[in-house]
């Protein structure tokens, strides 16, 4: 499979690094995000890379290079206004021929492509989603009621629910759902294919995954890189 990286964002959560690097560069136990993401990719066998950029994008160029040093093939487009997370795929439609992967520029997981792959394929959709469970704390009270009376509480409750690790496998087919020209995210895409009664399908995984464009993801992901590297990349 291909597989399509997004780094063109701006990475407003994590100012004040990302006034001078772009987030697919933020360090992580010693390594850019985004070389631990294409080594990742590596090891599960994508080796054609297109990277979309954007803002800072010739330091991700500089690093990455044509991919020779990590065994892949990497192409870039680049976006000249923002295009959001989908709206970058209608620039390689002559590219995406077949199933791909496309995947945002910041996160960390150690989730099995091939086993995502082999999922998207037997449900038949246009796209899969692979989704992991999040728990998040609101420090809050929180008000249950009606009609202005309460009805119950919940001091800081913490919450869960199943929410889209930014890692999608896709049919060529999905692209003329794509405006051209114009920003559109992968949440415009969704509530499109929904809205028209297309499947759209959820793949669960339960190991490791952090989006560092989270304050308290990024520090996390120090730690846990470091215990747990060998799992992502194999060594």
């Amino acid at each position: 499979m291909k597989a399509v990286i997004q780094a063109g964002g701006r990475g407003t959560r994590l100012r004040p690094y990302t006034f001078v690097m772009p987030k697919p560069l933020m360090p992580v136990g010693g390594l850019a995000v985004i070389e631990i993401l294409l080594k990742w990719l590596c090891r599960n066998g994508v080796t054609e890379i297109y990277i979309t950029l954007g803002y800072l994008g010739h330091l991700i160029r500089s690093l990455c290079k044509d991919g020779s040093q990590w065994g892949l093939n990497i192409c870039y487009s680049e976006e000249r206004e923002p295009l959001g997370t989908i709206g970058p795929l209608r620039m390689l439609e002559d590219k995406l021929t077949s199933t791909f992967l496309v995947l945002n520029g910041d996160l960390i997981a150690d989730l099995n492509l091939r086993e995502f792959e082999g999922f998207h394929r037997e449900q038949g959709g246009l796209v899969s989603v692979a989704a992991a469970e999040k728990e998040i704390d609101i420090d809050l009270g929180v008000i249950e009621d009606k009609d202005r009376r309460i009805r119950g509480f919940r001091e800081k409750p913490r919450l869960r629910f199943r929410v889209s690790m930014g890692i999608y496998c896709m049919e060529p087919g999905v692209i003329p759902l794509i405006p051209k020209g114009v920003p559109f995210g992968f949440d415009d895409l969704i509530l499109k294919m929904l809205a028209e009664d297309r499947a759209v399908y959820n793949y669960f995984h339960t190991g490791i995954w952090m989006d560092i464009g989270r304050h308290e993801d990024f520090v996390k992901a120090q730690e846990v890189f470091s215990e747990n590297g060998h799992k992502i990349l194999g060594f």
